[in-house]
């Protein structure tokens, strides 16, 4: 037997499961397990964001705006600290130009960081009190990415921001996922009158230019409502709108199954039109709807932070990503406080794992790999 390669028995591969031979191609792309890797780490770190981050996001250090990242030390007067360690920041200005630039005081004592240790109290999921975070210094500060203009952590701003931009993707796609099914199963079933009058209306939504379509929905939401029904309002205007696609692939793959014996045979039996859709053509193709919603969540990521770069979709407050480059959208910002465009970094990240578990999916589903 070959070590470089797992075989398996031919009995187990004659009687896996459809899932099951998806699951042994998919461990054979290793760009795809990494991508699923690092979207596990990031909406770990969404659903834990209060714990992960070392301050509130609403803590503010008056005194240090616009701070650079802390630098992690291990070395402190030439000798190694098993403990990482930071330290002070030193402020200084040019007599000159009187601009404000930070340094490291290296001749205070340096500031150990400590893993679960208390600090600010939050509200875990808004739900539970609690004040432990997995990281922080007992004295001074720790600011791993900086500060921004108003001297409040970025890192802990972009760890909160991360469950609103990725679960505004989840919710987003869960009901494009119902209503996709939903319409795009009637049209391909019954045909007739209603896949004509369906897919007339998807054409027209298709026309529709996305960028000011999305500006228009989401302008129509009142400026006085509350932060977490604006949040349900731009989801659900996303769902409205991304439907479409799936809906059309829907369609396809009932047309070309709804004429097999295992469906007439069902009909024969005298099954419900809504039961043979849901229990016996839906299930032929699920896989392939899982690879189409996995490369569907990244664009409500983008198109959230689109909205919200623009100042149209959630608004301060909330803290997602593109709150946060909406924030940092001015030329003092690029200039001297690159740290600030940070969030689009992790948007990059995030889209491109999607794209590569996607693709993983894909080729594990396609039947003649």
């Amino acid at each position: 037997m070959s070590r470089g390669r797992r075989r398996y028995d031919p009995e187990q591969v004659f009687l896996a499961s459809q899932y099951q031979l998806m699951w042994r191609r998919f461990r054979r792309h290793r760009l795809a397990i990494a991508g699923g890797v690092v979207l596990a780490l990031l909406y770990l770190t969404g659903a834990f964001c209060e714990v992960v981050a070392p301050y509130a996001i609403r803590t503010r250090f008056s005194d240090l705006p616009l701070a650079p990242p802390q630098r992690i030390h291990f070395i402190h007067d030439g000798r190694f600290q098993l403990r990482p360690f930071v330290y002070d920041f030193t402020l200084e200005e040019d007599p000159v130009t009187w601009r404000k630039s930070y340094g490291e005081d290296r001749s205070a004592p340096p500031r150990p960081i400590y893993l679960f240790e208390p600090g600010d109290e939050y509200l875990f999921w808004g739900l539970f009190p609690a004040r432990w975070h997995l990281f922080a210094v007992r004295e001074g500060t720790l600011l791993l990415l900086g500060t921004d203009e108003i001297g409040r952590d970025v890192f802990s701003r972009l760890v909160c921001g991360a469950r609103v931009s990725l679960s505004v993707g989840l919710l987003g796609v869960l009901l494009s996922f119902i209503l996709g099914l939903s319409i795009g199963g009637v049209s391909g079933y019954f045909g007739g009158a209603a896949d004509n009058l369906i897919q007339r209306g998807i054409e027209f939504l298709r026309s529709i230019p996305v960028l000011p379509l999305w500006m228009a929905l989401a302008a129509a939401l009142p400026p006085q409502w509350p932060a977490l029904r604006v949040y349900f309002g731009i989801t659900i205007i996303l769902s409205l709108i991304g439907w479409t696609g799936l809906a059309r692939v829907v369609r396809s793959k009932l047309l070309s199954l709804r004429e097999e014996d295992f469906v007439m045979a069902a009909r024969v039996a005298g099954t419900s039109s809504a039961r043979i859709v849901a229990g016996h053509l839906i299930p032929s193709f699920l896989s392939y709807v899982i690879v189409a919603l996995t490369l569907a969540v990244p664009e409500m990521i983008l198109a959230e932070t689109a909205l919200s770069f623009l100042g149209l979709g959630l608004r301060p407050p909330v803290v997602s990503w593109g709150v946060l480059l909406g924030e940092a959208q001015n030329i003092h910002t690029v200039a001297l406080a690159p740290w600030l465009m940070l969030p689009g970094v992790f948007i990059i990240i995030t889209v491109l794992a999607f794209n590569l578990l996607g693709d993983g999916l894909r080729d594990a589903a396609d039947p003649y790999q």
